[in-house]
């Protein structure tokens, strides 16, 4: 397993994290039917693609409605940096990423 979202956030709202018990747990931290995907516990890798995530402070939306944000998020970034083009999965569905054609 490779770093978590929660782990690069430090966000404290993983299972048992310093804020879980202020603000909760996060959907990505308990999401075990993404569990390995991008090589992350649960959706820790996975997260842009969970609904009601805790990003920014405040729960957010699905994919469609918090996109724009995922997608220029470290956390983001740093996955599909660390997965490359034919292993990051965008979504939970198996869709893997597909670089733009030059």
């Amino acid at each position: 397993m490779k770093t978590n979202c929660w782990e690069i956030k430090k966000c404290g709202r993983e299972v048992g994290g310093s804020k879980s018990r202020e603000l909760g747990v996060c959907p990505a931290a308990t999401d075990s039917s993404s569990n390995g995907l991008n090589n992350g516990k649960n959706a820790g890798r996975i997260c842009w693609a969970v609904a009601g995530t805790f990003c920014g402070g405040k729960v957010q939306g699905d994919f469609a409605m918090k996109q724009v944000s995922c997608m220029i998020c470290d956390v983001f970034k740093q996955v599909k940096a660390e997965e490359g083009d034919g292993n990051f999965l965008l979504m939970k569905t198996g869709q893997h990423y597909k670089a733009p054609a030059h």
